[in-house]
């Protein structure tokens, strides 16, 4: 990443590990705007953020299905906590459903959020996990527990089939649940996190498929299909355009 982005995450911990990926910072600490592509990785961010030219806000991003052209303007500051899918029921209490690729804008104070929290990324963690813990259900559905560590620990490349029967829940009750809830199916939400997986190798100059697609052409179909460009040209990657938060490297 360029020298102007710096960037930052921390894990939440176990207690904490079924609800939350991370949480993380990023910074345009140049004078200049950045144009770049975000690129989908099966994750639902609560972002708190604030420039020069716009004032603090919260957004609740749905879940991302093709790279989404952003412009990250001279001096933003960004503190996000990125939710696994599992939050979105349990943790947040209402569907993402309608704002697939798109977002919502958050109301002011939400969660007791201010322009303040950003100035601190460890105390702004210690806030929002503090704030998540006085929201953790008493019970959660065991059935959707397994589940999502089926899908998390596998990056995706279990088949449906496999889930529905380790799970003891039809495909097609968890197809209703996933697009009840977040707006596409289970194989598509799969496909994005073996994208995400194949997103490091692509980095690392491994334009082969891995995490078994079918292969070559499929895989840089699916490359295609969730970036809008070939895995060659992410390889490139030319001026650090394509970002994607989950596989950073923080400074």
């Amino acid at each position: 990443m360029e020298d102007n982005l710096y960037f930052k995450s921390t894990k939440p911990g176990e207690f904490l590990d079924d609800f939350i990926e991370s949480f993380w910072m990023l910074e345009n600490r140049s004078k200049r705007d950045k144009e770049v592509f975000i690129l989908p990785d099966g994750r639902i961010d609560l972002t708190f953020f604030q420039s020069a030219s716009h004032p603090f806000r919260a957004i609740l991003s749905g879940v991302e299905t093709r790279a989404d052209q952003a412009i990250l303007r001279a001096g933003t500051r960004m503190f996000a906590i990125s939710f696994k899918l599992l939050a979105i029921e349990y943790i947040l209490a209402n569907p993402v459903s309608d704002f697939l690729d798109s977002a919502l804008v958050l109301p002011n104070g939400f969660w007791e959020f201010a322009p303040g929290d950003l100035e601190d990324f460890q105390l702004f963690t210690k806030k929002a996990k503090e704030k998540v813990l006085t929201l953790l259900p008493n019970e959660i559905d065991q059935r959707k527990q397994r589940l999502f560590d089926l899908i998390y620990s596998s990056n995706g490349t279990i088949t449906v089939k496999e889930l529905s029967e380790k799970v003891s829940w039809s495909s097609r009750q968890i197809n209703r649940y996933f697009n009840e809830q977040f707006g596409l199916s289970l194989k598509a939400y799969c496909n994005i996190l073996r994208f995400r997986a194949s997103f490091q190798h692509i980095k690392e100059g491994k334009l082969f498929p891995e995490n078994n697609f079918a292969d070559q052409s499929h895989f840089i179909k699916e490359v295609k299909k969730l970036s809008g460009v070939s895995p060659k040209e992410l390889k490139k990657n030319l001026n650090d355009r394509f970002i994607q938060f989950s596989t950073l490297a923080a400074k």
